[in-house]
């Protein structure tokens, strides 16, 4: 895998809401320096605005493929290398074959695979475009999230090591799971898609926030289907 940019930035602006101010650090900057500091929360540099729903440990490090850049231009979204927020842009794997668990190094640092992107208003205010949220969740062009297993100083270009490969579920099936319409699943499909839930859920690293969201989907699904 071959780094194609690292990205950092700090809560800022991005709009109004409600009259409200939007604070939010989905606008970054590249790093121009050929290395920096990776702690458990944050790049050096990097910041979330709402830790509620941002940042923490699971959350340290948004990767983004950079391959994904060329089906949104012809979308029609004109967006570049770090224009959705991505701390890494990344060319050399993509949400089919990342899977949760697997452990990379990065310069002196090891990283773990925790969950997907859930996309949420921020994005479509950053890109001016309501309909990016949807989008990204139909395409599935969502980009992961990291943890941070060992910190340590990381460079900016080069390229991420695969040091284990998990067994878990890829970033592709996770992302069917949290965001399949079960009651529109053709009646011989559901128990197959219900399996895959299972799975999921079954992952020790996926992040436990994205398997509680995972857990009360599918407990409302089974719920009415038993009822």
């Amino acid at each position: 895998m071959r780094i194609e940019g690292v990205y950092v930035g700090q809560p800022s602006v991005l709009g109004y809401r409600r009259e409200q101010e939007v604070l939010s650090a989905i606008t970054k900057a590249r790093v121009t320096a050929p290395e920096l500091a990776l702690t458990e929360l944050n790049l050096d540099g990097d910041r979330q605005a709402d830790l509620s729903v941002h940042g923490g440990v699971d959350k340290a490090v948004y990767v983004y493929p950079a391959e994904h850049y060329p089906a949104w231009a012809a979308d029609g979204l004109t967006a570049e290398p770090g224009g959705f927020g991505e701390n890494v842009s990344l060319t050399g794997a993509t949400e089919d074959d990342v899977r949760i668990g697997d452990v990379w190094a990065w310069g002196d640092a090891l990283v773990q695979v925790s969950q997907p992107r859930q996309p949420c208003f921020k994005l479509a205010m950053k890109t001016g475009r309501k309909d990016v949220v949807p989008a990204m969740i139909d395409s599935g062009r969502s980009g992961w999230y990291l943890r941070v297993l060992r910190p340590g100083t990381v460079p900016t270009a080069g390229t991420i090591d695969v040091v284990e490969r998990a067994d878990g579920p890829t970033i592709t099936e996770v992302y069917l799971v949290s965001f399949a319409n079960y009651g529109q699943l053709p009646p011989e499909k559901v128990d197959a898609a219900l399996d895959l839930a299972d799975r999921v859920l079954a992952t020790p690293a996926l992040s436990a926030s994205y398997r509680d969201g995972v857990q009360s989907t599918v407990d409302r699904w089974r719920a009415r289907r038993a009822g």
